[in-house]
């Protein structure tokens, strides 16, 4: 895989965490997913925390798999990896704190 596209992994998996967990959100709150039960709280916020995590891990394994040094390509990728993995980290983080549907 080229430089190009292995920078650009991480603002893509951010991307696509970004849409499933807010079109999670849209769809838990049209179908009433904070009044069920789920094993740590309600369905809604466990399905939220879940793919947050899941995303986390993968921006984590995307870290792992770049290379650690090399040319400013392989710099540039890795800088993408980071990338996308504070975006994931810090964007999708109120996910843990807000409420839910309001």
């Amino acid at each position: 895989m080229t430089w190009p596209l292995r920078a650009l992994l991480g603002p893509m998996l951010w991307a696509a965490a970004f849409s499933a967990i807010y079109a999670v959100h849209g769809l838990g709150c049209a179908l009433d997913w904070p009044a069920r039960p789920a094993p740590v709280g309600d369905l809604h916020r466990f399905a939220l925390i879940s793919l947050w995590l899941a995303s986390l891990m993968g921006g984590a394994l995307i870290l792992w798999r770049m290379p650690k040094a090399g040319d400013a390509g392989d710099r540039i990728a890795r800088a993408g990896g980071w990338i996308g993995f504070l975006a994931i980290l810090l964007t999708l983080f109120p996910v843990l704190g807000l409420t839910t549907c309001g």
